[in-house]
């Protein structure tokens, strides 16, 4: 059984109203790492084409923390970066 690791991924959405559903989507297939979550509204007054920031602390082996970065970063408009602490 790989070890498991304490981290934190930190997601950047260029468009949050654009963008959402497929963070959602993949947040959700991935729910089973995700220990907490905190969504902060960069640009409080913004009513479209807003900037949104996650972070979210994740338990799990430094590959599956990684794939689930991966698959965020590859989104288009999408930043994610992990930390793991090992």
């Amino acid at each position: 059984m790989p070890k498991k690791h304490l981290g934190t991924i930190t997601i950047l959405v260029e468009d949050r109203q654009m963008h959402s559903v497929d963070v959602q989507r993949i947040l959700t297939e991935n729910g089973h790492l995700i220990m907490a979550r905190l969504g902060v509204n960069v640009q409080r007054m913004c009513v479209e084409h807003c900037t949104g920031f996650i972070v979210v602390a994740v338990e799990g082996s430094s590959a599956e923390i990684s794939a689930l970065t991966k698959k965020l970063d590859k989104l288009y408009g999408v930043v994610a970066k992990a930390t793991v602490v090992k």
